[in-house]
């Protein structure tokens, strides 16, 4: 494999195979979450919550990547928690994109909390943490789904929104 390295491809800490199968849990749970949302009318649905669940799942892969390349070559301290900072600033920054106000009412709210659990379903799948990631998103399709009717039929009584909300319901 000397012609890999010379053409710059790093060895990394964790076999290819393991971060392959992180990344896949993480694409397969954060579409579980995006499929509902897709379902019930989301603005963000199936492809941006794969994607933002893979991005974070990615990039915490990356930040410990890196820390176990400078512990190898004693290149000073590594933070990785930084990268996963950044990761939650990123998806916090898309969630609040799918946020916006219109006819006296606040819209995408649910969605934009979808995307920072898939986030978070993606992070916990490159740390490896397949049973907690795969519980948090059955949690979540529990809270999206189940939940909604009970909170249509609970507190839409008594909101003067609420036909408009729920055609709008992202």
């Amino acid at each position: 494999m000397d012609w890999a390295a010379e053409l710059g491809f790093a060895r990394t800490y964790m076999s290819e195979q393991v971060i392959l199968v992180r990344l896949g849990v993480a694409a397969i749970l954060g579409g579980v979450i995006g499929y509902e949302r897709e379902a019930n009318s989301g603005g963000a649905g199936l492809r941006t919550h794969i994607l933002v669940s893979v991005a974070a799942a990615l990039f915490t892969i990356l930040a410990f990547e890196i820390y176990y390349l400078g512990s190898a070559t004693d290149a000073g301290r590594v933070d990785p928690i930084r990268a996963v900072e950044a990761v939650t600033a990123g998806i916090a920054f898309l969630g609040a994109g799918a946020i916006f106000r219109g006819q006296g009412s606040v819209r995408g709210l649910t969605t934009g909390a979808g995307m920072w659990l898939a986030g978070a379903v993606g992070v916990a799948s490159a740390l490896g943490f397949y049973i907690i990631a795969a519980a948090v998103a059955a949690f979540a399709l529990i809270v999206l789904g189940l939940l909604k009717a009970f909170s249509h039929k609970i507190v839409g009584r008594d909101h003067p929104h609420h036909d408009r909300e729920r055609e709008h319901d992202l």
